[in-house]
């Protein structure tokens, strides 16, 4: 029988391509091996990789900006509302700002809490007539947040002056969507003091 040229054009010529490949004569492809499992996984990290690199600038120098500014602008708040509730005695306020497990340490080294610092203030024992801030900065690390500034003070602890110019560290702390006051510690200007006297 016969075959048209067509039909012998048809036909496959495995002479020149591998065995069971089916192309045809004339027909110079390779069939490309299948990629090994560790070879796609190593090309799945590299997408990854590339993906995260690309993601990272815009989640650092986007939305935490405007997140942070907005923090800073919150602590510098609720820090002039504790400088107004220490010069007007408001202990209410001060009850609220304050966490639990507060620990402050004042300029003398007097360790207070929570507690005996309300108790104090209950009792009149600090009065201050006046609390002016400057140089306030503040530095918020996730949920926490760290405020140094310096405090020009007039008011007395009971017989003693207290009066003067002070560096400060406030911490606080975001707990069920509120900043509270954790931690605090004071210290005294002594040579802005001393030079003042000459």
């Amino acid at each position: 029988m016969r075959l048209s040229r067509a039909k012998i054009a048809a036909l496959p010529f495995p002479f020149d391509s591998p065995q069971g490949c089916k192309l045809l004569s004339g027909t110079h492809m390779r069939r490309n091996a299948p990629a090994s499992r560790a070879s796609r996984r190593a090309m799945a990290c590299i997408l990854l990789a590339t993906a995260l690199c690309l993601m990272l600038p815009s989640l650092a120098w986007g939305l935490p900006h405007h997140e942070s500014h907005v923090i800073h602008k919150e602590i510098e708040a609720l820090e002039y509302e504790w400088r107004d509730a220490m010069v007007s005695n408001n202990v209410n306020v001060m009850d609220h700002l304050l966490a639990d497990d507060y620990i402050g340490i004042s300029a003398n080294g007097t360790v207070e809490t929570k507690p005996t610092e309300l108790a104090q203030r209950k009792a009149g024992t600090i009065r201050i007539q006046s609390l002016n801030l400057s140089d306030l900065k503040v530095r918020v690390y996730g949920d926490t947040a760290v405020v140094t500034s310096r405090a020009e003070l007039t008011g007395v602890n009971g017989q003693s002056d207290i009066s003067g110019n002070y560096r400060y560290t406030r911490v606080y702390n975001k707990r069920l969507g509120q900043w509270k006051i954790v931690s605090f510690e004071a210290s005294r200007i002594h040579d802005v003091d001393a030079r003042a006297k000459h």
